[in-house]
């Protein structure tokens, strides 16, 4: 054995022997925040099968604050400040509504919207990107499929992205799977379909177990259970591949699964300004 191999050797040893523990992972917390109300009157968007033919529905857009030791991330970032205060329906409605911005919502928490410093988001729809900009020293984290495709010329869905595209920013173009903090406590999933870069999100807490949060691998609670496809995806095969993935995952670590747009799904997480641990 040579000496270095004798030294670790001799390290090993004496740590058993010292009951010297190794380093604990960062505490990590997960809040859930209210990011809009979006009526579809047209439901039938949400299955290339035409299984909700005259159907409609009210979907939720969350956001989600992770403090992982002392760093503070969100996991996408909803609908745009434009939509505060404008009605779902009736009069000057748009179908999109916010009540509270993200940074009111941070406020709450005694969270300066300037301790953001990870971004991580979903995917390039307009309902995940809507309030990125706010946070301009937070670096991005989103699928290198999506930002290639924001990189078309022309892209109308690039804008909230503006900042981090143009180079201002700093960004990172995630390819497969993302371990964001080293420790396999918060890790960007890969699963493409719903766009060509799709994540979702796992998240380990202490308390509550995995947490898997959806992104759009699927919008409500039946679209899910029944593997619906909506007309608007990127990738039908890969769709479904990310499907299976994602259900495997969640029956394999027993996770709380977390449908972002399912309103039925707010009460798996504690109320805001509740975190979960």
């Amino acid at each position: 054995m040579n000496p270095r191999s004798l030294t670790l050797l001799a390290i090993a040893v004496f740590l058993v022997a010292t009951g010297t523990p190794a380093a604990s992972p960062a505490p990590v917390k997960l809040w859930r925040l209210d990011c809009g109300a979006i009526q579809e009157d047209d439901l039938n968007l949400f299955s290339d099968t035409y299984a909700y033919l005259g159907k409609s529905k009210q979907l939720t857009a969350a956001c989600y604050l992770i403090k992982h030791g002392e760093t503070y991330m969100l996991w996408d970032t909803g609908l745009s400040i434009e939509a505060l205060g404008k009605p779902l329906q009736g009069a000057g409605a748009t179908g999109e509504s916010l009540s509270k911005s993200l940074p009111d919502q941070l406020q709450t928490l005694g969270v300066d919207p300037k301790q953001i410093a990870i971004i991580g988001i979903s995917h390039y729809h307009y309902d995940h990107t809507g309030q990125a900009a706010l946070f301009p020293q937070a670096r991005l984290l989103m699928g290198k499929g999506d930002i290639d495709a924001l990189r078309t010329p022309g892209s109308a869905r690039a804008k909230p992205l503006t900042h981090w595209l143009n180079g201002a920013g700093k960004l990172e173009e995630v390819t497969g799977d993302k371990d964001v903090f080293g420790d396999r406590s918060v890790v960007m999933l890969d699963l493409p379909g719903h766009t060509p870069g799709h994540h979702g999100l796992l998240v380990k807490l202490a308390k509550q177990g995995y947490v898997l949060l959806s992104g759009d691998v699927a919008h409500f609670e039946e679209n899910y259970a029944t593997n619906g496809v909506p007309i608007f995806n990127s990738d039908r095969a890969q769709s479904l591949a990310s499907l299976d993935r994602f259900k495997n995952l969640a029956k394999n670590l027993r996770a709380t699964v977390v449908i972002q747009h399912e309103q039925a799904d707010i009460g798996k997480l504690p109320a805001f300004p509740a975190g979960a641990e």
